[in-house]
């Protein structure tokens, strides 16, 4: 058996060899680095796979956040909800900006954003809501969208884990995910389900002023050399990534395909265990399973944890610490009893190995080792 992990890139790469060792010599042979061709073409591929007006490549998904906020107009002390359970990165660029984080508990199913604790938590200074798509699946997106409406509040989806995701509206319109908002932002970190050779990462949206506004502030607020309109950052997609994802682009779809493939065999193999929640997918969204995570109930997370690791099979938790008791983020307007689904979900959490190249032997193994010490 193949060794296992937690991401294959060396295997998905040599899939894919030919074609991107190609790009990136073209890169090297015209030595054109930044803004070259090959970032204007993924940026067009890129708008035409989302159907969206505007894809504004960046460095890195942070910096998309970033970007998005600054795009917006939002000021010191204006707050902004998001979720406690996350990646720092959400609420990070949040306190960058001295702008207000307002940390919500989350859905115990999916693990997305909680609707009625959005609800509590609108005061008159909120200005954004910030769903993130955590996994791989679309947050409640056209309610999150109506309560948005009608306190006149930006929505800025993160969408750093869920590329390639479609969410279908109760009259039955589908979008992609990160394009329904006013702003989304995404990450092309290597082990993404679209992931480039190193860092980078894409802003979108359909509003053609904030595009222009954010187009300039990437590249330190420039439309033209040295005529700085706006203040911006210095965030640029360099053209070694944009080749890569442009190689990968066309591919993403069957790179969803095959992690649903490999979490329909996780979850068949574990359906009857009362030990273990399987991943559930919301009926408004499909699943592009970025991770794929249970919820392992009988008090041993952590010591399944280090028996994957025994047996050579890496496993994640994401994640062990909420954003409200992290030593950068604690804050004494937090209460306990508002994040009850987000305290239990960082004891009970594990994730497995995911990603486009396991293979039935690999998954068999897997599977026959949690079940032999979950029980």
């Amino acid at each position: 058996m193949k060794k296992i992990q937690m991401v294959d890139l060396p295997s998905q790469y040599q899939h894919i060899k030919e074609t991107v060792d190609a790009s990136i010599q073209e890169v090297l042979n015209s030595a054109t680095y930044i803004n070259g061709p090959y970032v204007k073409e993924f940026q067009a591929d890129l708008e035409k796979y989302l159907d969206v007006k505007h894809v504004i490549p960046c460095a890195n998904g942070t910096d998309a956040l970033q970007i998005a906020m600054m795009g917006l107009g939002l000021e010191q002390g204006d707050e902004v909800i998001t979720v406690d359970f996350t990646f720092a990165a959400t609420v990070e660029v949040i306190g960058l900006l001295k702008l207000t984080p307002v940390l919500v508990d989350v859905e115990a199913d999916t693990f997305n954003m909680n609707i009625d604790a959005l609800k509590r938590a609108i005061t008159p200074k909120t200005k954004a809501i910030v769903p993130v798509h955590l996994f791989g699946q679309c947050a409640n997106m056209e309610a999150i969208m109506q309560i948005a409406n009608e306190h006149n509040l930006y929505v800025i989806e993160d969408n750093a884990q869920a590329i390639g995701a479609d969410y279908t509206f109760s009259n039955g319109t589908k979008k992609k995910s990160g394009t329904i908002g006013n702003v989304g932002t995404t990450s092309f970190f290597p082990s993404k389900n679209l992931g480039c050779y190193g860092d980078g990462g894409a802003i979108f949206t359909n509003d053609d002023q904030l595009a222009h506004t954010l187009r300039g502030m990437v590249n330190h607020g420039m439309y033209k050399r040295y005529y700085h309109d706006v203040v911006g950052v210095n965030s640029r997609l360099d053209s070694i990534q944009a080749a890569v994802l442009k190689t990968k682009l066309p591919l993403l779809d069957s790179y969803c395909d095959a992690r649903r493939k490999a979490a329909e065999y996780y979850s068949n193999a574990f359906a009857s265990n009362p030990n273990i929640i399987t991943p559930v997918t919301s009926d408004f969204t499909t699943h592009v399973f970025h991770q794929y995570t249970l919820q392992i109930t009988n008090g041993k997370r952590d010591e399944l944890h280090k028996h994957l690791l025994d047996n050579n099979i890496p496993n994640a938790i994401y994640y062990p610490v909420p954003l409200h008791a992290q030593k950068a983020y604690q804050d004494d307007r937090y209460n306990e009893d508002d994040f009850t689904v987000t305290n239990q979900l960082i004891d009970t959490v594990i994730s497995l190995p995911m990603h486009t190249e396991l293979e039935d032997e690999q998954l068999e193994f897997i599977t026959k080792t949690v079940l032999d010490f979950v029980g």
